[in-house]
């Protein structure tokens, strides 16, 4: 056995870092280091630490909500009402300048609300927006940037399956944290709508109005595909987070009325049959248990980082930087961001939350502000390679001339920018935040 715990932790993060950098699956580098490093800092002790924090985690009934947002993410994403949103709005913002773009963004921030998934929004804008804008004549890099961007606010917008996700290791409630990302996700979607109208402003050429005759829709027509294509969508997002703000239902709860809801829309929009039924469940299987197994085995990691006496470490070293309290948020949020580059946020949460929370609940920080920080900051990783899944998502959908360096990547970066402003606005106003969840009802 190995008695010093800097040497320990030293193995378990070299040991994850070069497990994860070799390509083996993050939830296998995790069991894997952390059996090899709590059975040498802890010997016997480590398998009952591990069989509890697995026993833990599988009886964590808020847990269960992940299963049924994901169902209900793909049941609508199968529903086609991302496609029916999107020739709706863009037939009605079609004449202003870079309208097909700010089409984009609307949809994008409607399916996160109802999707809480980041990949099913910009696989969907990719397939449907992104030849229609370039039929257009619209730019390459700003289309692919703005699907990017906007794809990404499913994973903080509510039901976001991150917040599922980050509730339980912080301690916070779930339903608050939907509450307090509600305002920060339309702050970045607000952010985005501007960009995109003063660059169209200042160049018409980036995102060309469409001619008069292909929106040349009446009134009648236009409020007809406005009524079938967003209440619904509108109905389900209500059913999910209204049932959660006015204390009618807890997430798990809500998740379910969330999944039939979906499934009643799909059978409105005449998508409902059982090989459409099938396949998303066996998606969801599928989904689902990627998401959990990581969660499991990030449990355990955690565990393992606090039997070896990681969690004193970390906790003496930051609070002994001569920075304040500000100074050591701020590494922490670095911390978040830099994980991003290289981890999905399905292995980042189980892991820093946990070591973070204890030192954030000291520096006097509220933990349900600090919590929409770090997801906002997780969020920035979506865009920034290496790891950058958004980015990979539009490559592997987008028509061939869209090229993935001089389009796609130099197409978010804008966005990054932005979403580091909309990062600093709920650092400066923590309202932004805070201020939802205290109107909830009990």
């Amino acid at each position: 056995m190995i008695s010093s715990p800097e040497i320990l932790l030293i193995l378990l993060f070299v040991g994850l870092i070069i497990g994860l950098a070799v390509g083996f699956p993050v939830p296998f580098v995790m069991l894997g280091i952390s059996l090899l490093v709590g059975f040498l800092g802890a010997g016997s002790a480590f398998f009952h630490m591990m069989i509890l924090r697995v026993f833990e985690s599988m009886q964590n009934y808020i847990l269960t909500s992940i299963i049924l947002f994901v169902f209900m993410g793909i049941m609508l994403e199968r529903s086609g009402a991302a496609e029916r949103l999107f020739s709706s709005i863009h037939v009605i913002l079609g004449g202003l300048k870079g309208g097909l773009a700010l089409a984009v963004i609307v949809v994008c921030t409607i399916m996160a609300a109802a999707t809480g998934i980041m990949g099913a929004p910009v696989i969907i804008m990719g397939l449907f927006a992104l030849p229609e804008m370039l039929k257009k004549g619209y730019d390459k890099a700003l289309s692919a940037g703005t699907i990017c961007a906007g794809g990404t606010l499913g994973i903080l917008i509510p039901p976001s399956i991150m917040l599922v996700v980050y509730g339980p290791m912080a301690g916070v409630s779930v339903g608050r944290l939907f509450m307090g990302a509600i305002l920060p996700g339309i702050t970045l979607s607000l952010l985005y709508i501007i960009y995109i109208i003063i660059r169209c402003v200042i160049n018409p050429g980036l995102g060309p109005a469409l001619p008069p005759d292909q929106r040349a829709i009446s009134v009648q027509k236009k409020l007809f595909m406005i009524i079938t294509s967003m209440l619904p969508t509108l109905f389900l997002i209500l059913a999910v987070l209204g049932t959660i703000f006015f204390g009618i239902a807890a997430p798990t709860e809500a998740a379910a009325v969330g999944a039939f809801a979906s499934t009643i829309l799909a059978f409105f929009y005449r998508r409902l049959e059982w090989k459409t039924l099938k396949k998303s469940i066996y998606q969801t299987m599928i989904v689902s248990s990627m998401i959990l197994l990581i969660v499991v085995a990030a449990f355990v990691f955690t565990g393992t980082f606090m039997l070896i006496g990681g969690g004193d470490i970390v906790k003496e070293a930051l609070l002994g930087l001569p920075m304040g309290r500000w100074g050591i948020l701020i590494i922490m949020m670095l911390a978040f961001f830099f994980f991003g580059l290289f981890m999905e946020w399905v292995g980042i949460v189980p892991i820093l939350v946990p070591i973070f929370t204890p030192i954030l609940s000291e520096l006097g920080f509220d933990p349900l502000w600090t919590a929409i920080l770090f997801c906002v900051t997780m969020q920035t990783s979506f865009l920034t390679p290496p790891m950058a899944p958004a980015l990979f998502y539009i490559k592997g959908v987008a028509p061939k001339e869209v090229d993935f360096g001089r389009h796609i990547v130099r197409g978010t970066l804008p966005y990054i920018g932005l979403q580091l402003i909309g990062l600093a606005l709920v650092a400066v106003f923590p309202q932004l935040a805070l201020w939802l969840p205290g109107k909830m009802l009990k």
